[in-house]
């Protein structure tokens, strides 16, 4: 069997917040379970699970903690389309409180901008046909 990704699963610290954010950029998140497990899931065209959930790590792993500081090791990158959509969703992010990062531009790959979600996730608003999920 050949090795998949199958979910990016992200400990966030509010989950409503999260949800709001993501909504924003684009995703039909269901709402969380009242009373259920602090967890919503939605899976892409693409076949990619993400998961954003709150407890779970700090629950389960002993040793885990919350990362502090503005640095980040990991982008998820979102394929949006064309060039235009990269600018307006990056304007309506920006525009809505969430910390740009990297306004949209030529790289020397695709175009590209990049913002934070609440949790301070690095997340790429790219028209990579690379990254089209069609590709």
């Amino acid at each position: 069997m050949e090795l998949q990704l199958s979910m990016v699963v992200l400990e966030v610290a509010d989950l409503e917040a999260s949800v709001r954010f993501y909504r924003r950029l684009g995703l039909d998140l269901p709402d969380a379970v009242p009373g259920g497990r602090p967890v919503v899931a939605h899976r892409m065209g693409s076949g990619v699970t993400l998961l954003l959930i709150t407890g779970f790590a700090s629950t389960y792993d002993p040793t885990w903690s919350r990362p502090v500081g503005r640095g980040y090791s990991q982008m998820l990158e979102f394929y949006v389309g064309e060039d235009a959509v990269v600018d307006s969703r990056w304007n309506e992010l920006v525009d809505a409180g969430y910390v740009g990062r990297m306004p949209p531009t030529q790289t020397v790959g695709p175009y590209a901008a990049i913002v934070e979600d609440p949790d301070g996730n690095a997340i790429l608003l790219t028209s990579d046909e690379a990254a089209s999920p069609e590709s």
